[in-house]
């Protein structure tokens, strides 16, 4: 069964995010960072090139001919994009595809509409049955 990660009260959720994909890199994994639309996938790959600051996290959009061996891919449209290690959910909703995948990991703001979207994903995984693991972050840094 797929697991479910929290982390919730984020002061910034690409950084976040950025954090969690290089964690992810570092233990071999392959990565599916969904964002919620066009504008989002252009913040997060441009942070991505940035992040770690003397580094690089190494991806593409799911339509990139190097999509199937980069470690990172980020889109708003999954498309055929064959991974099952990691999902990076950064989208309001909770996305179709969830199952197929080892982890899914969950990013949740400060501010009030994305708290409430982040419960509406929380109910929607507990009432499937699905363990989840919260990481109450507030003002520290990942884990």
């Amino acid at each position: 069964m797929t697991r479910i990660d929290f982390y919730t009260k984020v002061a910034d959720r690409l950084q976040t995010a950025c954090t969690l994909c290089g964690k992810a890199v570092a233990r071999r994994m392959r990565v599916l960072v969904l964002t919620a639309d066009a504008e989002a996938t252009e913040r997060m790959d441009r942070l991505l090139w940035t992040h770690p600051p003397v580094g690089f996290l190494p991806h593409v959009r799911a339509g990139h001919r190097l999509a199937a061996v980069t470690p990172i891919v980020v889109d708003h449209d999954p498309g055929a994009v064959e991974r099952d290690d990691l999902l990076l959910n950064l989208r309001p909703d909770t996305p179709d595809i969830f199952s197929r995948f080892q982890r899914v990991i969950e990013i949740v703001g400060q501010d009030e509409e994305d708290t409430r979207a982040g419960r509406v994903r929380y109910r929607f995984y507990r009432d499937r049955g699905y363990d989840i693991t919260l990481h109450d972050l507030g003002q520290t840094a990942p884990g």
